[in-house]
């Protein structure tokens, strides 16, 4: 292997810093400078998972892994198998940070704190002897005799390295790729990925903070399917399920604007006939109680009186009044409520996008530019992203830590 004696890499987040540790690891001999656009370093980490930062995810069977990332799919078992979600475990328990998996295998610091793991990668870089240089917004990156020369924006001074890792995560912007474009690298327009369903017209939005803990969610027509947790917000929906929904319809979505139909399956059960049956159960058993006010499903107490409502049911209606063809209407509300779905909300600091370098641009095993030589990508820059569930989080290790072996 060729000595590198000095090695950049762009973006201070999570693949920023985990390339910077792994190159200096490897290259111990090298001098490793890690640059930040902005006066401020791992920004989503200290976000995530409600500040508690989402770490990786429980799952350690690669093949289902690779699911939960609607871009990079099965091309990712090459990047997963050289940095699991175990090593992550392994990698900061290391070096005192105690991690717990929760029921739904998502990973959390023991401490329910994000600064727990922001606090120990600054530790190891520091370590480590990494050199940080923040405010140092990349302009141009070219290559003359075999060396990378950065133009940033603090000054007209050039710096000059033997090679770089660009983390410098995903943008709304294509713009914001012209300067990987330049180089020869195909650029995959982006578009948000993981975001919230807005519903403006939509009544249910009365319900704000009601959650249900299992539905289905379905985009008319496409072939996008989730389930999971759903969270009614006082714009629209949101929870797991959505923002699986959203993950996975990211570029369709975008196609339409943003204007379409979601259908929800509050039961979680597409086996109308035997909810049917399981119906006609409840009501031999409770024949004088009113519809409104004793639920035949277990839905919060609010979602089922507005749904009793928008199936026009009388108030006053009791469950023996209710007739076959009222109680076949309200199963096929209760499994396929179609609410209509105008624009989006994206959390600006957990803003994820997919697009980005295409990966045909990019060899798996190393994470080597195949466009120019010595350039190595981590992270979100590249076209990969995830569901949530520490996923883009994993991602970001796994593809930090080979970059930063510039095999």
């Amino acid at each position: 292997m060729e000595v590198k004696k000095n090695i950049a890499v762009l973006g201070g987040g999570a693949a920023g810093f985990f390339a910077a540790i792994s190159a200096k690891t490897h290259h111990p001999e090298a001098e490793v400078v890690l640059f930040e656009k902005t006066s401020n370093v791992l920004a989503k980490v200290k976000v995530s998972g409600g500040g508690r930062c989402n770490v990786t995810n429980g799952n350690t069977d690669i093949n289902s892994l690779c699911f939960a990332y609607p871009r990079g799919g099965k091309k990712l078992k090459k990047i997963l198998h050289q940095f699991s979600t175990q090593d992550t475990k392994t990698w900061f328990e290391k070096r005192g940070v105690p991690l717990k998996t929760e029921a739904d295998q998502r990973v959390f610091p023991v401490s329910n704190q994000s600064q727990s793991i922001i606090d120990c990668l600054m530790e190891v870089i520091e370590k480590l002897g990494v050199k940080l240089k923040y405010s140092s917004h990349i302009k141009s990156l070219t290559q003359r005799d075999e060396k990378w020369i950065l133009q940033f924006n603090v000054d007209k001074k050039h710096e000059s390295f033997d090679a770089v890792i660009v983390a410098t995560g995903g943008s709304p912007k294509l713009k914001s790729f012209d300067w990987l474009k330049n180089l020869g690298h195909e650029i995959i327009p982006p578009v948000p990925s993981l975001f919230t369903f807005n519903m403006p017209k939509e009544p249910i939005t009365a319900l704000m903070g009601i959650a249900v803990e299992e539905v289905q969610v379905k985009i008319i027509g496409t072939k996008i399917r989730t389930q999971g947790p759903l969270l009614i917000t006082h714009w629209g929906m949101s929870g797991p399920a959505i923002l699986k929904a959203s993950s996975f319809g990211a570029r369709a979505l975008s196609d339409k604007e943003y204007q379409f139909e979601a259908q929800v399956n509050w039961l979680n059960e597409s086996n109308t006939e035997l909810l049917f049956e399981k119906l006609q159960a409840f009501i031999e058993i409770n024949p004088q109680k009113k519809v409104i006010n004793h639920k035949s499903f277990p839905l919060p107490q609010r979602l089922w009186k507005h749904l009793v409502v928008t199936c026009d049911i009388p108030v006053s209606r009791s469950w023996k009044e209710l007739g076959k063809k009222k109680s076949r209407q309200l199963i096929t509300l209760l499994t396929q409520h179609k609410l209509k779905v105008a624009g989006k909300t994206t959390f600006k600091e957990e803003f994820v996008t997919c697009g980005g370098v295409s990966l045909a641009d990019v060899d798996l095993n190393t994470l080597k530019s195949k466009v120019v030589p010595n350039l190595y990508f981590a992270g979100e820059v590249i076209d990969v992203d995830a569901i949530t569930g520490g996923y883009n989080f994993q991602v970001a290790w796994s593809t930090g830590f080979i970059a930063g072996k510039l095999a």
